[in-house]
């Protein structure tokens, strides 16, 4: 017992001496222990690239060549799936293994199919695969690209392992379901590099951190705007075309299909391929994707002959660096591939961008987009606008400085850094974009005026122009009337298409009271014979297969001020028409008023004399009787009959037939009796006026028609003589406009905001 105490007794040296030993070792440890620290801070990244398809490999396949370049701090995995492994998509993985790229996985993914089930369980399938993948690379940073479903499989598998997504190309917009995948990818990465201003303004207004989002352009200009100038381009274009093409003198074809719409895109692809038929130049054209839709649209090729004909070249896949050369020294691309409003702006080749693919996509001028595809001529005639135009180079999509900006940006990245994001919420600007319908067809109308003297009709653009313009005498009867509406509305229309209008529908102001409901005039004066009870809107609409509206001419009038003229913006205003007759319009609150009994604004035949001259409505002393233009011919003629329409230097004894303008320049020329009839004429007017402003106090007033100008200073003058001092300051003006009623019968048709609907 003694013995074991004294082998573990020890002296107070001893201990001592021991202590020191053992804080020197935790000191040493302390010191290993930083060291292995700042080793393994300084330890290469494992970065995972992922590739699905040949569309994502030429975006990623930059950023591979950089991070393999700088060995020392990334280590790259490779990851390929999808149709890169799929035969009828040309087997792409091996152009991957040609860059002597190790692949350190291959998933076979693609459930085949070609429709929306196949697409779903595509997605599963690799769900199901990847995890297994990425438990055993375990990388520090998963890169993906696009829009695919292959890669939402991918993002939505790493975002649940905790493994860092960079999101490559998010933010952009192009209309179809590759939204809604894209965006979904953009909310599960952790970083972004996006390829535009606006593709970043887009991710930060999804909430993204800004710190987080690099604007580095588009991998794949890094590689097309440094190679593009190959001396071998016409090697590469024989080699896929035949010997006998020219540089510009081919077509680049390249068409997928929209899983949101297969139908239609089926039907835009035949009529693609009728309408290259039919332009008759050498086009390559490719394959389209694996989405739902391919493989009809594969049939669709088939089913015209396209592989056996000489004039088409079908391939599966072009490698990039060819594909770049192709598309450089094509005359035209044509399709929906994103590479036509990206990689094709680069070179200024011109693009016909085909149905809604991509919609929203940021182009440059060079692209001209047919989103309604909906014939082969508007195709054709597209093909005929684009081929072998040289448009500026654009660079919306990167400067060719890409790789460095991403590289540089993974190296700042910190894997000690949390994974949770933060959030601001800032506006985003829309993208605008040029489209096929504004150059071939421009949106109008036809616009009919039914005079008391002549027919008129006009196509009326949607600003207000009158491209054409008929006139004609009006037939006296209503059969005749109505055949002569038919027919020169029928003419319009040939001369529309010529003209490149769309007609969207037909409108009519006519002399009358009109119930515009039903499209009939219920009652007309004796200006227009036989014009009662009649439909207008029935036969004129089953002869023409057009919509057609119907409208008083003062009513028009006034809807032509409101869209076209001074009483845009304009809350409460009326309108007073001096032609053949004297109509009107009133605008209140922004409405037409029709009156109970399709009554109002009847303003020729406010009273303004009890034992006054006869009216055309069988009534005495209205407006119209006294200051008309058929009232002043009456009166002219009065006194030519009495022999008292003299001037000197002017003989009217020869002039047949008399109108309102032979009253007013007598007048000019110092004729008192000429003169007295346009003062009383003005009197009533004025009169009328000053009534008008007592009962509805409008803003403004509008004189509209040929002896507008000639009644606005007597009006004026007799506001100030007779008018409440409270309405004096309203406005008095005449109209701008030429043809109000024909401006204003194309209104009803082009303008929903004026527009009656019932």
């Amino acid at each position: 017992m003694d013995t074991h105490l004294g082998s573990v007794a020890r002296n107070p040296h001893e201990l001592y001496y021991l202590r020191i030993q053992s804080s020197r070792g935790k000191m040493e440890r302390g010191m290993m222990e930083e060291q292995d620290q700042m080793v393994q801070s300084k330890k290469r990244m494992r970065v995972c690239v992922a590739t699905c398809n040949r569309a994502d490999y030429s975006k990623l396949a930059p950023i591979m060549f950089g991070i393999k370049a700088h060995p020392d701090e990334f280590d790259l995995e490779v990851v390929v799936l999808g149709s890169h492994l799929i035969d009828d998509y040309g087997n792409t993985f091996r152009m991957i293994e040609q860059d002597d790229f190790d692949i350190g996985s291959k998933l076979h993914t693609i459930v085949r199919g070609e429709d929306e089930a196949a697409m779903v369980e595509s997605v599963g399938l690799a769900l199901v695969k990847l995890p297994d993948v990425l438990q055993r690379l375990r990388p520090d940073i998963l890169v993906v690209h696009g829009d695919r479903f292959d890669a939402l499989a991918l993002a939505t598998s790493a975002a649940l392992m905790n493994i860092r997504i960079l999101h490559v190309e998010g933010g952009e917009v192009s209309g179809t379901i590759d939204d809604s995948i894209r965006h979904s990818i953009s909310k599960l990465a952790h970083y972004h590099a996006c390829c535009t201003r606006n593709a970043e303004q887009h991710l930060i207004a999804m909430c993204e951190d800004h710190s987080r989002i690099l604007l580095a352009g588009c991998p794949s200009y890094d590689k097309l705007l440094s190679a593009h100038q190959r001396d071998d381009y016409m090697d590469i274009i024989k080699r896929w075309l035949g010997d006998k093409v020219q540089e510009r003198d081919y077509i680049v074809a390249l068409q997928h299909p929209v899983t949101t719409d297969i139908k239609n895109s089926i039907k835009i692809y035949g009529l693609m391929l009728d309408a290259l038929l039919t332009f008759n130049k050498r086009t390559l054209i490719l394959f389209p994707n694996i989405d739902a839709g391919s493989k009809e649209m594969v049939r669709v090729m088939r089913k015209k002959g396209i592989e056996q004909h000489p004039n088409f070249r079908a391939v599966k896949h072009v490698p990039f660096d060819q594909f770049i050369q192709l598309v450089f020294h094509a005359g035209c691309m044509i399709g929906n591939s994103s590479c036509g409003v990206r990689e094709a702006g680069a070179f200024g080749t011109p693009v016909i961008n085909l149905g809604t693919r991509q919609t929203g996509r940021e182009t440059g001028e060079n692209v001209l987009h047919v989103r309604d595809a909906d014939t082969h001529n508007k195709i054709y005639h597209a093909l005929e606008l684009q081929f072998a135009k040289r448009y500026p180079c654009s660079k919306i999509y990167g400067d060719g400085n890409a790789v460095p900006r991403i590289l540089k940006f993974l190296q700042q990245i910190s894997l000690d850094e949390p994974l949770q994001k933060t959030f601001c919420f800032p506006p985003i600007k829309d993208s605008i974009s040029q489209d096929i319908d504004h150059i071939l067809e421009t949106q109008s109308a036809l616009a009919v005026d039914l005079g008391g003297t002549n027919l008129r009709v006009a196509i009326v653009c949607m600003r207000g122009k009158i491209v054409k313009k008929y006139t004609t005498p009006n037939p006296k009867t209503f059969e005749a009337r109505i055949q002569l509406i038919v027919k020169k509305c029928s003419d319009a229309m040939h001369d529309a298409v010529r003209l490149n209008c769309r007609i969207l529908g037909v409108g009519i102001s006519t002399g009358g009271r009109v119930n515009p409901q039903e499209g009939v005039v219920l009652h007309s004066t004796k200006l227009i014979q036989e014009w009662s009870c009649v439909d207008l809107r029935t036969p004129i609409s089953d002869a023409l297969h057009l919509p057609v509206w119907v409208d008083n001419d003062g009513n028009c009038a006034a809807l032509a001020e409101k869209k076209f003229g001074h009483g845009k913006g304009v809350e409460n205003f009326v309108t007073i028409i001096t032609g053949t007759g004297i109509g009107g319009g009133v605008i209140q609150h922004n409405e037409l008023v029709h009156g109970s009994a399709f009554c109002a604004a009847e303003l020729g035949h406010i009273m303004v004399s009890l034992d006054g001259p006869e009216c055309s409505c069988g009534s005495h002393g209205c407006i119209e009787a006294y200051a008309s233009g058929m009232a002043l011919q009456r009166e002219a003629k009065r006194l030519h009959d009495e022999d008292l329409l003299k001037v000197d230097c002017m003989d009217l004894k020869q002039v047949e037939p008399l109108t309102a303008a032979h009253l007013i320049n007598t007048a000019r020329l110092g004729n008192s009796k000429a003169q007295a009839v346009l003062d009383t004429a003005a009197t009533a007017l004025g009169v009328g006026v000053v009534n008008i402003l007592h009962m509805l106090n409008p803003s403004m007033v509008i004189l509209s028609g040929v002896l507008a100008s000639h009644y606005l200073t007597p009006i004026q003058h007799i506001i100030s003589q007779r008018a409440l001092s409270s309405t004096q300051g309203i406005k008095l003006l005449t109209s701008d406009l030429e043809e109000p009623a024909l401006l204003g019968a194309a209104s009803m048709v082009l303008d929903y905001t004026t527009r009656r609907l019932y």
